[in-house]
């Protein structure tokens, strides 16, 4: 299939009017009124270009082209030599003329012995270096000005000529003026410096890593020496020493000479234009990694993939015109016609190219950021992405790796676990231009819609309502069942053995949660513990403060609750009841598993806490399955009240979703109780994903 790419010059979504149509490889333009989200009446066209992603993994099977002699490569090189042709041309005229205009170089030729030796033309003597030369021959010893000025003496001296002796006097008074003086010392400073040996080839870009691997190894050593060799380590000075090293060290490493089978670049003149002309070695199982774009009759580079031949070559810049591929002219074709021209061509690329005229930064290393998707996504169902084909699939909850933000409408990324897989990064919304065109949609819909609601995942339940929750987010519990979700970045955590992540079981009435809880506190109760919840009821006889609740007064309980200390509190026959962070804490601090029961407004109050929660979603089974489930418990749910339930759980994971950790469908309750103990002794063994705010 084509890979067709539409590039919009605003982030705002309003400028992806125009959308694509992907059939037997090819683009097609079309209005995309109907998909713009309602906004087919634009007042001004907006500029847009289409590109071709020109290579994808699904054509690698294709045969290799033999590389042919480019024409317009051929025509460069005979230009380049008619030139050196006639340069030597002019500089013998201009030899020739100047021998038969000089009398005395005439009178000089017609008697050779006239004038002095140079001794700087004398036979070599002593050892001989590589090609004939003197081994010292890199480094020319430089003329002192005395020396220079005793040469032009003893040179007057031995003229016989009047005329010839009054042009050496005109040279020593030039030589004695000061100015000729500095310019001849800045001339020697240059010439010593320009012959300087070349620094070595460095043999690692990561002293700082190796620097941190002494410390550690000296660390608790009780030598002298030691202590004080990890001092120095550590000093300011040397790590930025050792900083800058490594940042010197990569780039010359980049740099190394290149082998005929590497990638290659060679400037050169051709037409009054600098053309650059391209090696890439390209393999069959790597893609080439990017996309072009027609600008009149030119084909541009539109955009470089990371993980692609192109992107690691280095060589193929965002900008770049292509006037020729392996001989064969791509300027004035269509991208449809680059594509086809590039699905054949493996091994050797030749890349005739004009440089882009907007210079770039050299590129920088860029932190891999990983997040959490917070919205399913479809590039197959998306108007707006640049290249279908290209662009990323994944559901709510999947781990993502952004490798690159330069675009901040397209970032690229690849999805957890298909690293080694993908050879090629995916394209997925960025952040803002998601946030933007939600907002858009979900304006859209509202107009559409007003008295509808909950057909969307981002759907208000009324105008003024949503104003309020946009604006006075902090003053809102329901905000994050509102608010517009995209990514959340996230980090690798490692628990502790001695302080455990609690637990948070959420799930619809009637699923099994409590029961899970329940089986879990009686199988291994020095495992696994419940927070002690809090009350403003009378103590009974048989109730201890502390072990059973924590009694306290209706001020007290008002008090921690306005100050957000409870995760989750309401009341009961005229008493408050309430579970706060303080309780779970201390359960945790004994060593313990803290089991829980949340509803789902709660989360928000128990994520926000230093107590980095494991929540697990606990869905129904099909209504068939959840009768007889619940037939089990001498329960029996009418039809409709098992819809409920069903519908239930589909509307927490919809607007909550985004905060689980797991998921368990309750079909059995033996296999659901062996699947909630594996997903708790994995988070012993294996560093689970979680925000990254939490380790900050």
């Amino acid at each position: 299939p084509g890979h067709a790419e539409i590039t919009p010059h605003s982030a705002s979504p309003r400028v992806a009017m125009m959308t694509t149509s992907h059939m037997n490889g090819h683009v097609t333009e079309s209005d995309g009124g109907g998909s713009g989200g309602g906004e087919s009446n634009q007042e001004e066209p907006q500029q847009w270009h289409r590109e071709m992603a020109v290579d994808c993994p699904g054509d690698l099977g294709a045969r290799t082209l033999p590389v042919r002699r480019s024409a317009q490569l051929e025509r460069i090189r005979q230009h380049q030599e008619d030139l050196r042709r006639r340069r030597e041309e002019d500089g013998r005229n201009r030899q020739e003329l100047d021998l038969n205009a000089s009398i005395r170089l005439k009178k000089l030729s017609q008697n050779p012995k006239v004038g002095i030796d140079n001794p700087t033309f004398d036979p070599i003597e002593g050892p001989v270096g590589p090609m004939g030369l003197p081994p010292n021959l890199g480094c020319p010893t430089l003329l002192e000005l005395e020396e220079l000025l005793m040469s032009l003496k003893q040179v007057q001296h031995c003229l016989s000529d009047a005329q010839s002796q009054e042009d050496v006097e005109l040279v020593l008074q030039l030589v004695q003026k000061t100015d000729f003086q500095k310019a001849f010392n800045i001339h020697n400073a240059v010439a010593q410096h320009m012959n300087r040996p070349s620094p070595p080839f460095p043999h690692t870009d990561r002293a700082q890593g190796l620097a941190q691997e002494v410390q550690s190894m000296v660390y608790n050593s009780q030598h002298k020496e030691g202590l004080e060799l990890n001092t120095l380590l550590s000093s300011p000075h040397v790590q930025a020493v050792l900083l800058a090293h490594d940042c010197v060290a990569e780039q010359e490493m980049q740099l190394e000479p290149l082998t005929p089978d590497d990638h290659c670049e060679t400037l050169t003149q051709w037409g009054g234009e600098t053309v650059k002309i391209v090696c890439i070695e390209k393999a069959r199982d790597i893609p080439l990694g990017a996309t072009v774009r027609n600008d009149m009759d030119s084909v541009i580079i539109s955009r470089i993939v990371k993980g692609g031949a192109a992107e690691r070559s280095g060589l193929l810049h965002e900008g770049d015109e292509v006037l020729e591929i392996n001989g064969v002219e791509i300027r004035g074709k269509d991208v449809n016609e680059v594509f086809d021209i590039l699905a054949d061509m493996h091994g050797n690329l030749t890349f005739i190219l004009i440089p882009s005229p907007q210079t770039k930064p050299p590129p920088i290393k860029e932190t891999v950021v990983h997040v959490k998707a917070h919205f399913d996504y479809d590039p197959s169902d998306d108007p707006y992405v640049p290249c279908r084909e290209l662009g990323l699939c994944f559901q709510k909850g999947d781990i993502l790796h952004i490798i690159s933000q330069d675009d901040p409408n397209w970032w690229q990324a690849y999805r957890d676990g298909d690293e080694d897989n993908q050879p090629l990064a995916g394209l997925v919304p960025g952040k803002s231009f998601q946030q933007q065109r939600e907002a858009m949609k979900q304006t859209i819909e509202e107009d559409k819609e007003p008295e509808k609601s909950g057909k969307l995942w981002c759907a208000k339940k009324n105008k003024k309502k949503r104003k309020k929750l946009l604006y006075n987010s902090k003053q809102n519990d329901d905000y994050d069942n509102e608010e517009i979700l995209t990514y959340e970045e996230m980090a690798l955590y490692h628990q502790p053995a001695n302080r455990k992540r609690p637990i948070a079981l959420i799930g619809p009435p009637n699923c099994g949660q409590n029961e899970l809880r329940q089986r879990l506190l009686s199988s291994e109760p020095d495992r696994f513990g419940g927070a002690v919840p809090h009350t403003t009821r009378n103590r009974r006889d048989v109730e201890v403060s502390g072990r059973d609740y924590h009694f306290v007064s209706r001020q007290a309980f008002d008090m921690d609750a306005t100050a957000g200390k409870f995760i989750e509190s309401g009341d009961f026959e005229k008493n408050l009841y309430g579970t706060s962070t303080d309780s779970v804490r201390q359960l945790i601090n004994t060593g313990k598993i803290c089991l829980l029961c949340l509803h789902t407004q709660s989360l928000k109050i128990l994520r926000n806490s230093d107590l980095k929660p494991y929540i697990i979603f606990i869905a129904p089974p099909s209504q068939e399955r959840l009768r007889a489930l619940l037939a089990k418990e001498s329960k029996n749910p009418k039809p409709e009240e098992l819809r409920d339930i069903i519908e239930k759980a589909r509307e927490m994971e919809q607007n909550f979703g985004h905060l689980f950790d797991a998921a368990i469908v309750n079909t059995d309750q033996d296999k659901a109780y062996q699947e909630l103990l594996r997903l708790i002794n994995k988070l012993d063994t294996e560093p689970q994903w979680v925000p990254s705010s939490w380790l900050r």
